[in-house]
């Protein structure tokens, strides 16, 4: 964990009912998230100075959760870990309210936009829109950056009271060249660039300009970023009130200085972003909190596992984290009383697992009741909301390689064509040889008619008449009669199976991979010569363990999705 992201203070007591398991899986998440998403059982050992057997034993039990997976002897953070940021987003509200409008500001300046909240002497992104440029920006949802260094920091800063503004000051001396921010490149050791000078990396004006700055931004209602964070990164900010007055968030419009000066992304853009903000709590005002209906037993499942795994199962870290999904939309406070029942857990239980995570920063409470703070999106948020659907798929096509033993891919519909984006192929001496990149005609192949079958019927048509149909093999499908009436029989049953109609002696069977929406993104497949298996065979030893595959995709599509826009590839 790093320090600047660390709401316990030097020295602090831990609670005598803090729950140490849970800590020290917490610990654990955290040193992967700061790595990329990926680390060495060896290398967590070392950074958390946990023993060899108590790390295996909670990467075991996170791998049962499904938060990470074992892959050799590294533990890789997996999307459903996303479910515990979700469930802070979702009880915010900010994101599903604003986010539309954040993503529809960003297309009308063609500038990348970020919603980011305060936490702490930091600000926490919870929403980005990046525009796709060779000079983009690469901050991710849950990234920390030092207050001092952004856009957003000075219009919090304004809210500060004497405590805040000690603790800033606090942590300013003991991370002078802010290494407790890995999202963002490190300032000198005299608050300058890298080498200590004024025109390096994330140049700093000192504890007096950013007071003065805050100043500003109290008066003037906006604040700018001068590449504060690295040269010729520019931001503009303009905070975001909620019907009581209190600023919720800040909204962000990013550029570079090959586009923009300080001062000219100022006169350029602040009217449309003020007039973005004035949409942003006109939907807050509007906005109304339907009542969330209670979930029941979600950590019921735990009791089962630990009979299963025995001692290789800590069941306090794994009631602890299920603790935080009992939170969400409209179940953004909650009692110790409705934690208890939503989990299905003790209320002393319960009430452990939140005096852990008070102690360590991820629940506040106040007038007995808890709710979520932004540091729980620091548990794998930020690498995980990169993730693409091959990212995600690869995984359970390496299950379902396993099992079939023959090659799987997925693939999505690029203009009339099928493109594949992710591959795991068997180990056959004779097998299907396709890389990641190709493309095929959707028509003739069992993917491109499960997606074009999952068209809307004109749209279909349409696509067919501007195809040009050709005829790959003696047996391949191209008349537009034929064709349509065999996309009606793939929307009916679900999945396509292509005989030798792609390539002579190739049997191939699809199924669709749907969004959160219902709408097929992708589709899944299995691939084998004809000899392998009958299509009887085919549809009764295969078809299952693809669907299955294709649920497994969308369950995680799901929680990926929730709050972040999953690229194909």
């Amino acid at each position: 964990m790093t320090p600047a992201d660390s709401a316990v203070p030097a020295g602090a007591v831990v609670p005598t009912e803090a729950v140490g398991p849970l800590m020290r899986g917490i610990a654990v998440l955290r040193e992967i998230s700061d790595a990329g998403g990926r680390a060495s059982l060896s290398d967590l050992v070392r950074t958390t100075g946990l023993a060899r057997s108590t790390a295996d034993r909670i990467a075991a039990t996170l791998a049962r959760m499904g938060y990470l997976r074992l892959d050799g002897h590294s533990a890789v953070l997996t999307p459903r870990l996303m479910e515990l940021g979700n469930a802070y987003l979702a009880s915010l509200r900010l994101p599903g309210l604003l986010g539309p409008l954040a993503e529809q500001l960003a297309e009308e300046l063609d500038e990348s936009v970020s919603l980011a909240v305060p936490d702490r002497d930091g600000i926490r992104f919870v929403h980005q829109t990046t525009r796709r440029r060779a000079m983009s920006l690469t901050f991710r949802i849950g990234d920390l950056l030092p207050a001092e260094r952004t856009a957003p920091g000075p219009l919090f800063a304004a809210d500060w009271d004497e405590r805040a503004w000690v603790r800033w000051r606090e942590r300013r001396a003991a991370d002078p060249e802010d290494r407790g921010f890995p999202a963002v490149p490190p300032r000198g050791p005299d608050g300058g660039g890298p080498d200590g000078g004024s025109d390096g990396d994330g140049p700093d004006d000192g504890e007096a300009g950013f007071e003065t700055r805050t100043a500003q931004a109290a008066e003037q209602g906006w604040a700018l970023d001068d590449q504060l964070i690295e040269p010729g990164l520019i931001a503009l900010a303009v905070p975001v009130r909620g019907p009581d007055g209190s600023v919720l968030c800040a909204v962000s419009a990013v550029s570079h200085t090959s586009r923009h000066s300080a001062d000219s992304l100022r006169r350029a853009l602040l009217p449309r972003v003020r007039e973005a903000v004035a949409a942003m709590e006109r939907a807050l005002r509007e906005a109304r909190t339907a009542p969330a209906a209670a979930p029941a037993g979600l950590a019921d499942w735990t009791t089962a596992s630990k009979q299963q795994l025995g001692a290789e199962f800590l069941e306090s870290l794994a009631r602890g984290l299920t603790v935080l999904t009992a939170f969400g939309e409209g179940r953004a406070e909650l009692t110790l009383s409705a934690v208890a029942e939503a989990t299905g857990l003790a209320r002393a239980t319960a009430r452990r697992a939140l005096i852990t995570f008070e102690h360590l920063g991820y629940v506040s409470a106040r007038d007995r009741t808890f709710r979520l703070t932004p540091r729980v999106l620091a548990l794998g948020y930020p690498p995980l909301s990169r993730t693409t659907l091959s990212d995600i798929a690869t995984p359970h096509l390496v299950t379902l390689v396993k099992k079939v033993h023959d090659s799987a891919s997925l693939a999505v519909l690029t203009g009339d064509d099928i493109q594949y984006t992710a591959r795991v192929a068997t180990g056959r001496v004779m097998s299907v040889n396709i890389t990641l990149g190709t493309r095929f005609p959707a028509y003739a192949a069992s993917m491109g008619r499960v997606l074009l079958a999952d068209l809307a019927p004109a749209e279909r048509v349409a696509r067919l008449a501007r195809t040009e149909l050709r005829a790959l093999t003696p047996r391949t499908v191209t008349g537009p009669a034929e064709l349509a009436t065999l996309l009606e029989r793939v929307e009916r049953e679900g999945y396509a199976l292509v005989d030798e109609e792609l390539e002579e002696g190739l049997r191939s069977l699809a199924v669709p991979v749907r969004d959160r929406t219902g709408r097929a993104v992708a589709a899944v497949n299995v691939a084998m010569h004809s000899s392998r298996r009958s299509v009887e065979r085919c549809l009764r030893e295969v078809l299952p363990e693809l669907r299955c595959t294709a649920e497994a995709i969308e369950a995680d599509l799901r929680i990926a999705g929730r709050f972040t826009r999953i690229p194909s590839a």
